[in-house]
């Protein structure tokens, strides 16, 4: 089953638009999607390798959607009496507001408006993220993204995304027929389903974007990470 993408077709999620009740219930649909069926466990998955007692951490967290990862890791820094300073990213300016919205209670995390392919820091973080959005990407610009990534990183970066197959395909299909029916989740999901990486695909892109002696694993419910450690 070849990828499917089509830049001219951008999910309703990344279209310019307002803070809205629709885009409300998608972003909440998403969290809901990404506690239940397994982004929330992958990435603690590796927050439990790289996060220790008493470490203090500058991190960023690319196309940060609602900033529940954000949240998701400043918790468990907090369980465990580690320090991080989060710098989350996103190009939608309403998904930000709301994100700043539900992160009031997370002074540890701090949101700004940038295109990933277009935003240029001069700084390195410790851990980079990019979750759940490298198949927003055509083929080149998900290199131009992993690039980036590597390049922004001292020690860690974690990829995480869909994996594409007949079990995601028919599974969002079901999800959203049963479940998740309201129409920007339904498209956006479906749309996500076309255009995930194969296990091949992603590996392919890693390699193409320069990335040397890094990880990649399947994970449950049709996701998968690729990884960096440097020392």
């Amino acid at each position: 089953m070849k990828r499917s993408f089509d830049p001219a077709v951008l999910e309703m999620m990344d279209r310019p638009q307002p803070v809205s009740v629709e885009l409300q219930l998608d972003l909440h649909r998403l969290r809901q999607l990404n506690r239940w069926f397994g982004s929330h466990r992958l990435v603690l998955y590796f927050m439990r390798r790289w996060i220790r007692p008493g470490d203090s951490l500058r991190i960023v967290d690319l196309a940060t959607g609602s900033g529940d990862i954000p949240r998701l890791i400043t918790k468990y820094a907090r369980a465990i009496g580690a320090k991080v300073q989060i710098e989350a990213l996103d190009r939608q300016a309403a998904t930000l507001k709301i994100a700043r919205t539900l992160s009031v209670a997370h002074p540890e995390i701090s949101f700004s408006e940038a295109d990933i392919l277009e935003w240029n820091s001069v700084d390195q973080y410790d851990l980079v993220l990019c979750t759940l959005a490298l198949h927003h990407f055509s083929n080149d610009d998900a290199i131009r993204v992993l690039r980036r990534c590597r390049e922004l990183s001292r020690k860690f970066v974690l990829v995480s995304d869909l994996r594409r197959g007949l079990l995601l395909r028919a599974g969002v299909y079901l999800l959203t027929t049963v479940m998740f029916r309201e129409p920007m989740t339904r498209f956006d999901a479906r749309l996500s389903a076309e255009r995930a990486f194969s296990p091949r695909e992603m590996r392919d892109l890693a390699l193409r974007a320069g990335w040397q002696n890094f990880g990649h694993k399947k994970f449950s419910f049709a996701r998968q990470a690729i990884w960096l450690e440097h020392g």
